[in-house]
């Protein structure tokens, strides 16, 4: 989808199960169906495998998404799908909290487990 590259590095504990969250507060994209803007927070954690996400890069990646029509849904899966291929973690979940339109506030929460 982006032409932002998620970067990554190597795990300094791959023989160490631990988690990483990674929140991002400030995500934006637009509602497909109207072309105004949709805000929400990015909640994404891990557990590594080999390789860690490199945070810098996953910010311009997700940049990306702030002009893109996208439904709520397709969006989380997407990051999870990108991230899952960038990295190959052993569990992970991407979590989307969108603020409230029209009285609705949404949550979608999508997850991968090797």
């Amino acid at each position: 989808m982006a032409d932002a590259k998620i970067e990554t590095f190597p795990n300094p504990k791959p023989e160490r199960d631990y988690k990483v969250a990674i929140r991002c507060p400030e995500f934006t994209s637009l509602c497909p169906k109207t072309g105004h803007p949709d805000f929400g927070e990015i909640l994404i954690t891990y557990t590594p495998h080999l390789q860690c996400i490199e945070l810098k890069a996953l910010k311009f990646y997700l940049t990306e998404f702030r002009n893109r029509g996208i439904f709520y849904e397709q969006v989380t899966n997407q990051i999870l799908d990108d991230l899952v291929a960038a990295c190959n973690p052993k569990q992970m979940t991407v979590t989307a909290d969108f603020s409230v339109r029209g009285g609705i506030a949404t949550q979608v929460k999508a997850t991968y487990e090797q």
